[in-house]
């Protein structure tokens, strides 16, 4: 497997994670997700992606963040692969690269939520080590 992962940097590499994202965020349209990565960039959101020759096949779009209560930790908001490339150690490459990220950027931690519906997810992250620490609590906010 000759894979390359890195950080998009230019519009282009922006780009070409879409087709992979919207599998995971399907209410985002391809004209409009360029200006919302480039908004989150302004506060920290970064997304890296593993190519497998001109091919996309995993993203994860993450922040690096500090807290009173963390301390310095990478944060990743959004963590997929390919539905045609799962189970071929694509996301295992990235999550790893992720958290080498962390380490070299001195994060303390690395945290993720995710949905508490996705049960293959939750067994990959157990199998990655990670652990369920506490509750997320949310209200969606009527603003009309």
């Amino acid at each position: 497997m000759d894979i390359i992962i890195k950080i998009a940097e230019t519009d282009e590499e922006v780009k070409k994670c879409y087709g992979t994202m919207s599998q995971l965020r399907p209410h985002i349209k391809k004209d409009e997700f360029l200006s919302l990565v480039k908004e989150q960039e302004q506060a920290g959101y970064r997304i890296a992606y593993v190519e497998d020759g001109t091919e996309v096949v995993s993203v994860a779009g993450f922040r690096m963040s500090q807290t009173l209560a963390r301390g310095m930790f990478v944060y990743v908001d959004d963590l997929v692969t390919d539905e045609n490339q799962r189970s071929k150690h694509y996301g295992d490459k990235l999550i790893d690269w992720l958290i080498d990220y962390a380490k070299e950027n001195s994060c303390k931690e690395f945290h993720l939520d995710s949905g508490v519906q996705r049960f293959s997810a939750h067994r990959f992250y157990f199998r990655k080590g990670l652990t369920i620490s506490c509750y997320h609590f949310e209200k969606i906010l009527d603003n009309d």
